[in-house]
């Protein structure tokens, strides 16, 4: 039940001990304040662990060529393996059921020029499925299609800073570009959410790139990408056939570990998700230690503020105060102070965030930031252990007899 006399003598005692409130107050909005940037810098964290790691298609088995380093089969050691296009289709054929693209990739550095514009840039030599696994987003135009691999076009998309660089703000669409010593069509703009780098990439058909260099059908690896439902565990058996299936096609001993090298991002992705939990829990566990800091810190507070207002007590008592209204006063006032110092803390530590979020990306931190619930439960906490640690000394206070309490030092 609201009652304006107590009220307004909780605000007039405060008013007389300002430092006595002042450091109640800092203790719990300090105590929030800590939890919601170091809980906010963590989630930027994740943030940018997420953005590096995970950008790319985790459905994915990549395949490089290596050198062999045992004899076998009258081979021997050291011997040079390559990739060809026969390969392409032997997956597809073979493996058909636990596919859905296969793709090659050939990556060579080209000086581009585009009227008196020039840079440097690398080309990668792709099949159609390649958008899929780079996640590679369609600003304007298309991606290589199956006409482009069939015919052998010079058609080529482009990474968006490469239409910075060398068009500016042309529309590159429909324009022919200079790779190396070879024309080129730009047919699609792109974007990438894996940064600068992966925007500066120009893709052309890999058959285009094959007949360029004499008419030849060699790749430089092979990625082969599969149904998200085969899971970790069906990842790990497809990788197991192709790296049997390769390594009798292509005579390589069975226990020897460099003649083709797997890389299954399945597998990269289960590590990195172990990885993100473990941050989660060190995140998690940071900031419990800063509310538990700041449940320690008000119950100090509100032992001493009561040890403080010990005479004062007693003469209430003395002059008819129940121990109930004793109790109450008190909480009342713990209660007050911590919901308000609790609440600035709050928008304090959610303003900092916001300020902070792009001064931080070179410190591998991008748009820290805290769920609004997660706030308000955190504060919800401090005060609801405020008044938990108002209320135990008040409840020890309000048992005193009013001489002991009068005679306290």
């Amino acid at each position: 039940m609201f009652n304006r006399d107590r009220w307004r003598e909780i605000f007039e005692t405060m008013g007389k001990n300002k430092l006595r409130t002042f450091l109640s107050g800092f203790t719990v909005a300090l105590g929030i304040f800590i939890f919601i940037i170091l809980f906010g810098l963590g989630n930027g964290l994740k943030n940018t662990f997420q953005e590096f790691f995970l950008d790319d298609a985790s459905n994915a088995i990549f395949l490089y060529p290596g050198r062999t380093s045992m004899p076998y089969k009258g081979f021997k050691a050291n011997r040079r393996i390559e990739f060809k296009n026969e390969d392409l289709e032997d997956i597809r054929q073979n493996f058909a059921m636990l596919t859905e693209f296969v793709t090659p990739r050939i990556s060579r550095s080209a000086l581009t020029r585009y009227k008196n514009e020039s840079n440097t840039y690398t080309t990668r030599a792709v099949a159609p499925g390649h958008q899929m696994v780079e996640k590679t987003i369609l600003m304007k135009g298309r991606y290589i299609n199956e006409r482009d691999i069939k015919e052998k076009t010079k058609n080529a998309v482009i990474g968006r800073l490469v239409v910075k660089d060398l068009f500016k703000t042309e529309d590159p669409l429909g324009k022919y570009i200079n790779v190396g010593s070879t024309a080129f069509k730009v047919v699609g703009v792109f974007q990438d959410d894996g940064g600068d780098r992966e925007e500066r990439y120009i893709y052309i058909p890999f058959t285009t790139r094959q007949l360029l260099e004499k008419s030849n059908d060699k790749v430089d690896q092979i990625i082969v990408t599969f149904p998200k439902e085969l899971g970790h565990t069906g990842a790990i058996a497809l990788e197991t056939s192709l790296k049997k299936y390769f390594k009798d096609k292509k005579s390589i001993d069975p226990r020897d570990p460099n003649g083709i090298y797997f890389q299954n991002l399945t597998d990269d992705l289960k590590q990195s998700q172990q990885f993100a939990v473990v941050l989660q829990l060190i995140v998690s566990f940071v900031g419990l230690g800063t509310l538990i800091a700041g449940i320690i810190g008000i119950s100090n507070i509100m032992v001493f503020v009561v040890k403080e207002r010990t005479k004062e007590l007693g003469i209430r008592k003395a002059l008819g105060a129940t121990p109930k209204s004793v109790i109450q006063m008190i909480l009342q006032e713990s209660v007050l102070i911590t919901a308000i110092s609790g609440y600035v803390g709050l928008f304090l530590g959610i303003v900092v965030l916001k300020n902070i979020g792009l001064k931080l990306e070179e410190y591998f931190i991008k748009d820290p930031y805290i769920d609004l619930g997660t706030a308000l439960t955190a504060t919800l906490v401090l005060i609801l252990f405020g008044a938990i640690a108002g209320y135990i000394p008040a409840k020890r206070a309000s048992s005193i007899k009013p001489i002991v309490a009068l005679r306290d030092e």
